[in-house]
């Protein structure tokens, strides 16, 4: 069991996973029932459950975010805006231009998803080709769709919001009738199973850590470093348009204003706190999802506590810089040499 422990340890998914274990445990001052799942009319419930239900998004994002950040050692920032574009982009194609609300749709909802998500592979084509083409670095390429993409979708809602008042429309947003689990926990574990069988068996994963860590390197090994960064964004900005479009189904509306509001921030760190590098190179997606529910726990966890949401920020930000600080490795090389001195002290006593 001993060897289990240290080799456990040793993970590089060890510290996420124990940080957010520790978020959640302090739920159960609170509330003790936090951590029970039950069944109400039909589906489940429960905090855990919300965690899951609404980190969806955040998890979701960090899945592209974590391949931008380790191919460029650089951050997509603009993947919040994205979803609000892909979102009205989606509900345009459904309600039709200048319709602010309806009961009815006037194309299918699949098409409607499609297009959304359609709408973030072009942001992520257009970043891919700033960042990997004209190597612009990437928070200034990805700050030009941060600023424009909630202008542009505003424009195709014609400055308004558009409600879909349709109840299917809601099923990709809540529950499919007679399924117990949130649609959109069912479409992250669909998006991480995508994106582990695309980098496991394929090469670029491999390829993504390469470039990351030397991209003129592995230029000269044949890889075609250009195109793998670009396929990066791409796949970032179709992660964003999935995230819009179940944010657009929650509300049943495009509200280009709110859909993805900070989320690019939430992304990032859900990077950071799975304990992956923002220099690029070697990258961990498991720990980027974890970083990602850890998140939405902490957001959990103040509003249970009952801070207010002008509060919450600054409480939040408190607690992931603990985080970050714990699993930082000047601080972690800092407590292994602490432990070393006192193990030589001991034995120099005896």
């Amino acid at each position: 069991m001993k060897n289990v422990w240290n080799n456990f340890k040793k993970n590089p998914l060890f510290l996420p996973i124990i940080c957010m274990i520790l978020v959640l445990l302090i739920n159960l001052f609170k509330d003790p029932g936090f951590f029970s799942i039950g069944v109400k009319n039909g589906v489940l419930y429960g905090r855990l459950v919300d965690v899951l239900n609404r980190g969806s998004e955040i998890a979701i994002l960090a899945i592209g975010q974590t391949l931008v950040v380790a191919v460029s050692a650089g951050t997509d920032i603009s993947v919040g805006s994205v979803m609000a574009l892909a979102a009205c982009g989606g509900c345009v194609v459904l309600t039709g231009y200048g319709n602010t609300s309806v009961t009815s749709v006037i194309a299918p909802i699949g098409l409607g998803i499609f297009v959304g998500i359609i709408y973030g592979g072009i942001c992520g084509c257009i970043n891919g080709a700033m960042v990997a083409k004209l190597k612009v670095q990437p928070m200034v390429a990805t700050l030009i769709l941060y600023t424009a993409a909630r202008a542009v979708g505003l424009l195709l809602c014609n400055n308004q919001i558009s409600y879909i008042r349709y109840e299917p429309y809601k099923y990709l947003g809540n529950f499919f009738p007679g399924c117990p689990i949130p649609t959109p926990i069912l479409v992250t574990i669909l998006m991480i199973v995508l994106a582990q069988l695309i980098l496991k068996k394929t090469s670029l994963g491999l390829y993504v850590q390469s470039v990351g860590i030397n991209s003129r390197a592995s230029k000269i090994c044949g890889i075609d470093s250009e195109k793998i960064c670009f396929i990066c964004y791409v796949i970032c900005g179709l992660c964003a348009g999935v995230a819009g479009m179940i944010a657009s189904s929650r509300i049943y509306s495009a509200d280009s204003n709110n859909i993805g509001l900070n989320y690019e921030m939430d992304s990032i760190l859900a990077v950071a706190l799975g304990g992956n590098s923002l220099a690029g190179g070697k990258f961990n997606m498991a720990g980027s999802i974890i970083g990602a529910y850890t998140i939405q726990a902490i957001t959990t966890t103040l509003l249970a506590m009952g801070v207010s949401t002008d509060q919450a920020p600054v409480v939040k930000a408190i607690i992931v810089v603990a985080i970050v600080t714990i699993q930082a490795p000047v601080f972690r090389s800092w407590l292994e040499k602490r432990r070393t001195e006192k193990k030589l002290a001991k034995e120099a006593v005896v």
